[in-house]
């Protein structure tokens, strides 16, 4: 190179400027300059630089100081080039390179070229971010993704990328869910394809360190933010590990640290998490779970036909759904049981499918299970169904791709199954179904008994169980209407309550199929299961009997029995959970009645029958009455009758009602306990309301309407 005067050369300042230009404005550093820096050796003011004799030999008056000519003050260099007396690399620059005026190769053009570069570097980002702004208004306007993929590579910043994700959210954050989905869908859209990992891992890191400032116009942002990270983890767009390390960077009284543990604890720490968090929006663009369900048949029939296994694969990734995979492991192994020419071929989509990562090992085995779960119902259709299935298992994990340990093991058939012959269960569970559907439509409770009658003739407990399941999942796919008036035909059709319990336990058992079509199946369940111990359908330690069957406390069985007993421990929790789906049955539009209502109703009963009504009526407008767990105040109101008239009449109704079964032992022993808590206040009115009471205790207690170890003190 050629120099002059001590300066850097023409040449190398233009090679200078080129690698500049070139280099990636993320990966640039800030240049410190200062034009007066005490820090630099070359500079005379500085401490440090060596003193200059008044008197000096030939040559240079800093001929002995090596480093006055180099741009470098001692800095090691990997590469060779660099160290104390050298040039250094053509282009290296130190993390301590600070621009000298004073220095003998200070160039006044260099000092003007960084500016401008820093400059430029933030002209391109502000740029950007208009140009962001513009596309994600746009995007919601239009809906339209492949625009917006295209306009975005257009920008073709990648660098900047990050802020499009965090413009993305933030924007949706503050519209309606249609907006939010749309953004989710968007993200895992252009993931890899458009925006690269780092990026969208780095707009989410931006997002939480803003959550404080967002929080100011979004009051939900915690929620909210928790909730597209839940997604993103969901979506495989955002690793898990984001929130451990994270978290972990922000100061702890930080919102930022609020919206991780949301997420981390509200969301993705729940049951069934993915299937819930998917659909919170409205899920995948509004997809239903049948659209896909029938994608994926298709797919399925049309890879078994060309036997094209990456198109096959392809159309698995395109579903976009990697929580629902499982779905496709269960369809190609009924399509496998019931095409066995094409078992081979649909093994090894499956296989194929497991080994390049398209459909994880969880999932794998989820649908595997699934299988288990359904074989019984599959052997009505497929003979040898569970053989087949163990084959199939075998195979499996013989090729490696299936944890066949990890697998719950199929039942072998035996005369005692608890499964009924197979055409006589297939044929009662088309007819449950229409039962329960004209039923839902007419309301009438007395049709439903007369189908059932002859349709299970023998009232095989079997066959109960299979209503009462079919009952419950019909009703909970519908609305609250449909509901309460399965609650009330439960409570109506009195079924033996061993009958209704194994209904339950199925229901329970087939809860997690249940849950791809309703996500709160849980809620729904524990609410139908305290509302048939409220209707006395079933008791308390009934409870008990179902849990016992429910396995590992994390089960969906064991969830559904905590909530249970919570709705049932709640305060006044009978009228409330009467009351959760409108009350009163039958299609009613009232909400329930008042419970001063009923009182006035009740009095007014006692009252007709008292004057010579007709006990078998007096029974029947009880029974209308539609609220057992209240029948203890029609034993505390004909108590107190009986007490202060001296009218035994009333003892005649109470006899009935309790050896008919419509009053249960619970409800007299309330109902009397209601009269012995009352009795001071009874007493200024009938002096010898004790006396009495005492009595009528003793005579319940032999006609066993109370147990024996009743008492009452005043």
């Amino acid at each position: 190179m050629d120099f002059s005067d001590g300066f850097v050369s023409k040449e190398h300042r233009e090679l200078h400027r080129s690698a500049s230009e070139s280099a990636d404005p993320l990966s640039v550093s800030p240049l410190q300059v200062s034009p007066k820096s005490p820090r630099s050796p070359k500079s005379p003011k500085s401490p440090k630089s060596p003193k200059v004799q008044a008197k000096h030999g030939k040559g240079s008056p800093l001929k002995h100081d090596k480093s006055a000519c180099s741009s470098k003050f001692g800095s090691p260099k990997k590469g060779g080039s660099g160290g104390k007396g050298t040039w250094g690399g053509l282009l290296d620059m130190g993390d301590d390179y600070i621009l000298d005026p004073n220095d003998p190769n200070y160039d006044s053009s260099e000092e003007y070229e960084q500016t401008n570069l820093k400059k430029e570097i933030r002209a391109d980002f502000l740029d950007y971010k208009k140009k962001a702004t513009i596309i994600v208004e746009e995007y919601f306007a239009t809906d339209d993704i492949t625009s917006t993929a295209n306009e975005l590579k257009e920008v073709n910043m990648p660098g900047y990328n990050y802020y499009f994700v965090k413009k993305l959210v933030s924007l949706a954050m503050d519209r309606h869910d249609k907006e939010k989905e749309m953004a989710a869908v968007l993200l895992s859209t252009l993931y890899a394809n458009i925006i690269d990992p780092p990026q969208v891992y780095k707009g989410f890191s931006k997002l939480v360190d803003s959550a404080d400032d967002l929080i100011v116009d979004i009051p939900d942002t915690v929620d909210v933010l928790a909730l597209f990270i839940a997604r993103a983890v969901v979506d495989d767009i955002l690793p898990p590990a984001f929130l451990t390390k994270k978290i972990a960077t922000l100061p702890k009284d930080s919102k930022g640290v609020e919206v991780l543990k949301r997420a981390e604890k509200g969301y993705l720490s729940a049951p069934l998490h993915a299937e819930i968090v998917e659909r919170r929006w409205g899920g995948s663009k509004n997809k239903t779970v049948e659209d896909v369900k029938a994608k994926i048949n298709n797919f399925l029939i049309e890879y078994v036909v060309s036997g094209d296994k990456k198109e096959a694969c392809r159309c698995i990734k395109d579903l976009k759904l990697p929580f629902f995979h499982h779905e496709v492991v269960k369809r190609a192994l009924i399509m496998a049981m019931e095409r066995r020419q094409a078992e081979g071929r649909l093994l090894d989509l499956l296989k194929e499918a497991a080994e390049e990562g398209f459909i994880n090992s969880s999932q794998i085995s989820k649908g595997f299970s699934r299988m288990i779960d359904l074989v019984d119902d599959l052997s009505l259709d497929i003979p040898n169904a569970k053989k087949i299935l163990q084959s199939l298992i075998s195979k499996s994990a013989s090729e490696g791709w299936l944890c066949a340990s990890s697998l719950k093991s199929i039942s072998p058939d035996s005369p005692g199954n608890r499964y009924l012959e197979d055409r006589v269960a297939r044929i009662f569970k088309i007819k449950a179904q229409s039962i329960v559907q004209e039923y839902f439509m007419s309301g009438d409770i007395f049709e439903v008994s007369s189908c059932l009658e002859s349709d299970n003739e023998t009232c095989s407990a079997e066959l109960n169980a299979i209503f009462v399941k079919r009952l419950i999942t019909l009703a909970m796919d519908r609305k609250n209407r449909e509901k309460e008036m399965a609650s009330v035909l439960l409570s109506s059709l009195c079924f033996p309550p061993d009958d209704v319990v194994n209904g339950f336990v199925m229901l329970i058992e087939s809860a997690d199929d249940t849950a791809l079509d309703n996500p709160i199946v849980v809620e729904d369940l524990a609410m139908f299961l305290a509302r048939a111990v409220v209707d006395e359908v079933l008791a308390p330690q009934h409870l008990e009997e179902i849990g016992t069957q429910c396995l590992g406390q994390e089960s969906i069985g064991n969830k559904v029995l905590q909530m249970a007993k919570s709705l049932l421990k709640a305060r006044l929790s009978g009228e409330r959970i009467l009351r959760c789906w409108g009350g009163g049955g039958g299609g009613s539009n009232r909400p329930g009645w008042a419970v001063e209502d009923v009182k006035d109703k009740i009095g007014k009963l006692l009252e007709e029958f008292e004057s010579g009504g007709d006990v078998r009526e007096a029974c029947r407008c009880i029974k209308e009455l539609g609220m057992p767990f209240f029948h203890h105040e029609v034993v505390k109101k004909a108590l107190v009758t009986i007490i202060e008239k001296k009218n035994k009449r009333l003892w005649v109704l109470l006899e009935q009602c309790y050896g008919s079964g419509l009053i249960t032992m619970y409800q007299m022993t309330k109902g009397f306990g209601r009269v012995a808590e009352s009795l001071d206040d009874l007493a200024l009115d009938v002096p010898d309301a004790e006396k009495q009471f005492t009595h009528y205790v003793e005579q319940a207690k032999d006609a066993g309407w109370l147990d024996s170890s009743f008492s009452f003190s005043r």
